[in-house]
């Protein structure tokens, strides 16, 4: 265990995971933006560019040597009610330069000003002008982290439901998949969890919903049908709430024959690749991730 896990960890629990439990949606914006721009820096050399595809704003980054027919299409996560391409930039960045691919961010938006489908219908927006634009949909490796990676995975179920083009591979960091809460670690992993107050998930989950199904497969991936959908890799820690979440939608998908792989890490908090700048733990994600992506495209032979 590094030293700056031995450090991150407490000061998670003590200061994100209050202001988790207590901040307001907008409030929960504001810090993340803040923090973001405090403490995660993209690599050296990365380039910016906001652009519309299929209607939606989308952050593009590209870093020295990027090949543009590579292309890491990333959700971010932030509960459906906050976060932005513009947080989780760098760590996008940061995969997308391992990769050599260009790496795009939607901009979906946002609960409680945008309830659900809005968010789903912006991510599958962006997709098919990702495709109609002239991208091969086998060149895009889609993820996400936390409700981004609800999206990710419930992008995925809908594509495999209407027998629609797939990415070559999707991927999530801690993704949340059962708007339900069904999960036993939600209750068992609750005092746990360094970051995520299992207490507020379903105020959170109620102001993106507002009537409409927990379990729908568009953003819980969960009860998706996932038949015919390309390799997925997901990894989440031991002591989070949503491990269960992880472990179920694996299992669901190595049950509809999907070669799908779980990396459960120990006493990692809620999406730690979000710190790679200063955890060792994260870069090493980032990297095992990258060599699986390589492997499962193809891109390691090439160029």
């Amino acid at each position: 265990m590094s030293l700056m896990r031995r450090l991150l960890n407490p000061w998670l629990k003590a200061v994100e995971k209050r202001r988790m439990a207590r901040a307001t949606p907008q409030g929960l914006r504001r810090a993340l933006e803040q923090q973001s721009r405090l403490f995660f820096r993209g690599p050296r050399g990365m380039q910016r560019k906001w652009v519309t595809i299929g209607g939606i704003d989308c952050l593009e980054l590209t870093c020295p040597g990027a090949q543009r027919a590579r292309v890491l299409f990333y959700i971010h996560g932030g509960g459906f009610v906050f976060g932005s391409p513009a947080t989780h930039q760098a760590m996008a960045a940061s995969l997308a330069q391992r990769l050599g691919a260009v790496a795009v961010l939607p901009r979906y938006r946002l609960a409680p000003e945008a309830p659900y489908p809005a968010a789903p219908d912006d991510v599958r927006a962006a997709w098919e002008g990702l495709v109609a634009g002239g991208v091969n949909p086998d060149d895009v490796v889609l993820g996400g982290d936390s409700a981004g990676g609800a999206l990710a995975f419930g992008l995925v179920a809908s594509l495999c439901a209407e027998k629609a083009a797939l990415p070559g591979a999707v991927f999530g960091f801690s993704p949340l998949t059962d708007l339900t809460h069904s999960g036993d670690s939600f209750r068992t992993n609750a005092q746990a969890d360094v970051v995520l107050p299992a207490e507020r998930a379903g105020e959170l989950a109620g102001l993106f919903l507002r009537g409409a199904s927990a379990q729908e497969p568009r953003v819980s991936p969960l009860y998706g049908d996932f038949h015919g959908a390309p390799p997925a890799w997901v990894t989440v820690g031991d002591t989070e709430i949503l491990l269960d979440d992880a472990r179920r939608l694996v299992a669901r998908m190595t049950d509809h024959a999907v070669a799908a792989e779980l990396h459960v890490a120990h006493d990692l908090p809620h999406v730690w690749p979000f710190f790679h700048n200063i955890l060792p733990e994260a870069r090493a994600t980032l990297d095992r991730l990258a060599i699986w992506i390589k492997r499962q495209q193809g891109w390691a032979s090439e160029s």
